[in-house]
C-alpha cells in the first residue's frame, strides 16, 4: 500500500482557515474510508476526522463545528477544511486509508502552525 500525499499546511494566525488535501498516487480513493490524524510535539497521534465509504463523517470533539472533511472523486482527493484555527491545532497532519489506529502506511504529513 502506497502512502497518501498530504498538502496545504502552513503558518496562519488564530481565527484563520486552511484547507488540507489528501491525494492517492495511482489508485482511487472512492471506495475507502479516509481518516485525518494529527500529532503535536510530545503528544500521541490523534484522530481528527473520519470520512466513511458512504461519506458519513465523524470528528474529534476538539474540532467539531470548525473542521469539515469531504471528498472530490473527480480529483481523487479528500479535503480537511479547517476554520477558526486555534494555537492548539498546531500539529503535523496526516491522512490515512483508515479511521483507526494502528496504521502502518503514513505519508510525510503537512505541518499546520497557528500562531500570532
Amino acid at each position: 500500500q502506497e502512502p497518501l500525499v498530504e498538502s496545504g499546511g502552513g503558518l496562519v494566525q488564530p481565527g484563520e482557515s486552511l484547507r488540507l488535501s489528501c491525494a492517492a498516487p495511482g489508485f482511487s480513493l472512492d471506495y475507502y474510508a479516509v481518516g485525518w490524524f494529527r500529532q503535536a510535539p510530545g503528544k500521541e497521534r490523534e484522530r481528527v476526522s473520519c470520512l466513511g465509504t458512504t461519506d458519513y463523517t465523524t470528528y474529534a470533539d476538539s474540532v467539531k463545528g470548525r473542521f469539515t472533511t469531504s471528498r472530490d472523486n473527480a480529483k481523487n482527493t479528500v479535503y480537511l477544511q479547517m476554520n477558526n484555527l486555534k494555537p492548539e491545532d498546531t500539529a503535523k497532519y496526516y491522512c490515512a486509508l483508515s479511521c483507526i489506529l494502528p496504521y502502518n502506511y503514513w505519508g510525510q504529513g503537512t505541518q499546520v502552525t497557528v500562531s500570532s
